[in-house]
């Protein structure tokens, strides 16, 4: 097929164009945080070179000034979550309360459809399931692995290995275990993992992602083996950050590894671990990609992501899918407190 520069042209031109505006906005940034930084570093540091020769006191910066130094540099950030977080928070607060075509007030329609309609209270239930097992399991599974790995003799190679699917995306993760619970019709050969051990001894193979409710916890299988590497390398060093002194007494009052486990290690790495569970906890909340790639939400597998996405995407009910964003905000929010209230007594403590 020949190359028709003439109808390409403008694709060129839209690609020229997204370039050129790469280039703009990362070389204001870098003007930004960079060049005007250095400017006032240099000028700072000619006054007080000049002051020091001279013999008279160091100019001081009156703190009103010192304030609008820190906001000028603060404004970009400012800025930032003003367009991306503040505004479309408020506004899609709004539109919960609106009808589909986000022309009409409705009230707390939306919010009552999604408690009373069964297939959303599905994925109500479901998403609380991905939320209970997911950072528990997870959790469990990194901190087994920490301490098997713990001062092994290939150390680093395992912890490789086992946080190897933390480079996967959601979606590439999703596409390797659809070929694990692949499904051929009986009588063919099974390409699918999974199928192909339960043939092997002896079973029928199964179409798993299509059976309820076992195919959401094939789906917790996905996000779980991706979670436990990052559980594993945080847990693995407060491990190590445990003093050696304690342990060294530990083991000289004669602790078996299983009270050293429960008395020693578990209370020395808590902070850590909360850190773990309200990480996982959040990330588990908005699991979207999984779900999409998997099986589209279908077979009863949806959780509020998805079923957020469809219903304003896809169904173009804008009022019904602010309302599942705005509980799913709601639902974060518990979370983010508490792991604020627990950074702020470790600091204190």
């Amino acid at each position: 097929m020949e190359f028709d520069w003439l109808e390409e042209q403008p694709k060129f031109f839209m690609l020229g164009y997204g370039l050129l505006a790469f280039v703009v906005v990362v070389g204001g940034l870098l003007l930004l945080l960079d060049v005007v930084p250095s400017w006032f570093a240099r000028r700072r540091e000619a006054q007080l070179v000049a002051a020091a020769a001279s013999g008279t006191p160091l100019p001081r910066r009156p703190k009103q000034r010192e304030g609008m130094f820190a906001l000028f540099f603060l404004l970009p950030t400012l800025l930032l979550l003003a367009v991306g977080l503040v505004v479309p928070a408020i506004r899609t607060t709004l539109l919960s309360f609106m009808d589909s075509g986000s022309n009409d007030w409705v009230g707390l329609r939306n919010y009552g459809w999604m408690f009373s309609e069964d297939s959303i209270v599905r994925v109500l239930i479901n998403t609380l399931i991905w939320v209970l097992l997911v950072p528990l399991v997870a959790t469990s599974f990194g901190l087994l692995y920490a301490v098997m790995v713990d001062k092994a003799r290939f150390e680093a190679v395992a912890k490789s290995l086992i946080f190897l699917p933390m480079a996967i995306s959601f979606v590439g993760a999703s596409i390797i275990w659809k070929f694990v619970y692949a499904f051929r019709g009986d009588g063919q050969e099974q390409i699918g993992l999974l199928n192909q051990f339960v043939v092997s001894l002896g079973g029928e193979p199964k179409q798993w992602l299509l059976e309820s409710p076992l195919n959401t916890f094939l789906l917790i299988v996905i996000m779980v083996w991706i979670q436990a590497g990052f559980a594993m390398v945080v847990l693995s060093a407060a491990i190590k950050a445990i003093p050696a002194d304690i342990v060294e007494a530990a083991r000289l009052d004669g602790v078996s590894p299983w009270q050293m486990f429960w008395q020693i290690t578990m209370p020395s790495i808590r902070p850590a671990l909360i850190v773990v569970v309200v990480t996982l906890s959040i990330a588990t909340l908005k699991v979207f990609d999984i779900v999409r790639t998997a099986t589209n939400g279908n077979y009863d597998t949806s959780v509020i992501a998805n079923e957020m996405y469809n219903q304003a995407f896809r169904y173009g009910e804008n009022g019904q899918g602010s309302a599942l964003a705005v509980f799913l905000f709601i639902l974060v929010i518990p979370i983010v407190i508490y792991q604020i209230r627990n950074l702020r007594q470790q600091r204190e403590g």
